[in-house]
């Protein structure tokens, strides 16, 4: 069945509850879903009965019922968005909720009997506790997306801010002051550029339910976490942590060496290009990425197949390990265990190496 049926949902809406209201809504089979979407049959089976316990979430179940009366050729007028005005708005209204909750027992109060919810602020044995009332449809917004999760006692349903949540307040507020910092600068050429990389940005989060319509990105070097240091917060069962330091030290100083392998040879075919013909060239920085390409060539060589492929592609190019599986042919989950088999054996290898190798980290 084609994906015609998309663009009647909200652009919130995450791609796995789009998969889960194809495949109950529209009986779309799970062949189908993996086909489109281009991935392993285990993870749209995986998001499909995940959102199916999201349902017993008060939030959820009733944003779910929503996007389903509205899971046609219109919208129905009780869906969660129907009473924001477009994406600015909304993204407005998300950010001050967020504060608020953000605040030290801050808790949303919501139930099957209520016709709004009400975010609770102070001591819980304060009889005079400030209280704010909360449109319904943004808090489900918030559910479902993650934000925010709640525990019920009886009829009543309490929702709290989640580590999900900070980091989602977090960049609506960088958005936000990008947005007013342009409008004080004025027009230039920078402010729009800066300008469109935030439009930019809205619209590919708009369109990632469409995974053929949407171009693969490459994180670059400076983003805010990589994705080592994504995973060194993992914990096992005994609450150590999933990579020790030197794992995650062994990977920085691997896309360290990549990095500046690569602004080498960048500037040799510069200074080529600018070079009086006869002239020799200046070695300079030049011989310091040429050695930082052999100490990567090392390590991969000790690496070596399998264990070099998610090395470069999760420490070096800072590629998801969802992409890499997806990209490598692995099964799902199993990236970071041989991911952290690599960095194990990357950090024997650069003990192994003396300590005037180190030119950076």
């Amino acid at each position: 069945m084609s994906d015609a049926i998309a663009p009647c949902l909200p652009t919130w809406v995450p791609e796995d509850v789009v998969r889960y209201l194809k495949h109950t809504e529209s009986s779309i089979s799970l062949r189908q879903l993996v086909k489109q979407a281009n991935c392993h049959p285990s993870t749209v089976m995986r998001q499909i009965r995940r959102v199916e316990e999201w349902r017993d979430d008060f939030l959820i179940d009733r944003a779910l019922r929503g996007l389903v009366a509205g899971f046609g050729d219109k919208k129905s007028s009780g869906q969660p968005d129907g009473e924001f005005e477009d994406q600015a708005d909304l993204a407005r209204n998300k950010e001050q909720l967020l504060t608020i909750l953000y605040q030290p027992q801050a808790v949303l109060i919501a139930g099957a009997g209520f016709s709004k919810g009400a975010v609770l602020r102070g001591d819980a044995a304060d009889t005079n506790r400030d209280q704010i009332s909360v449109d319904l449809s943004l808090a489900q917004i918030l559910a479902i997306e993650g934000t925010i999760s709640g525990t019920a006692t009886g009829q009543v349903h309490k929702y709290r801010i989640t580590p999900e949540g900070r980091l989602a307040l977090a960049k609506l507020a960088a958005e936000r002051e990008q947005l007013a910092r342009v409008r004080n600068e004025g027009v230039t050429q920078t402010a729009i550029s800066a300008v469109l990389g935030v439009a930019q940005l809205r619209a590919s989060q708009g369109e990632k339910r469409d995974l053929n319509r949407v171009r693969a990105r490459r994180a670059r070097y400076g983003v805010p976490e990589t994705p080592l240091q994504i995973l060194s917060r993992f914990t096992n069962r005994l609450g150590d942590p999933f990579l020790t330091a030197a794992m995650v030290s062994a990977g920085e100083r691997l896309r360290e060496d990549y990095e500046l392998a690569q602004i080498g040879e960048h500037l040799h075919r510069e200074v080529d290009h600018f070079r009086e013909p006869g002239t020799a060239p200046k070695m300079g920085g030049q011989e310091m990425s040429r050695r930082a390409l052999e100490r990567v060539n090392a390590a991969m060589m000790v690496l070596g197949p399998g264990l070099s492929d998610i090395a470069m592609r999760c420490c070096c190019h800072l590629e998801g390990l969802e992409s890499a599986e997806k990209d490598l042919g692995w099964s799902a989950r199993s990236g970071k265990v041989v991911l952290r088999i690599a960095l194990e054996q990357l950090q024997a290898h650069y003990d192994e190496q003396p300590a005037v190798s180190r030119m950076i980290g």
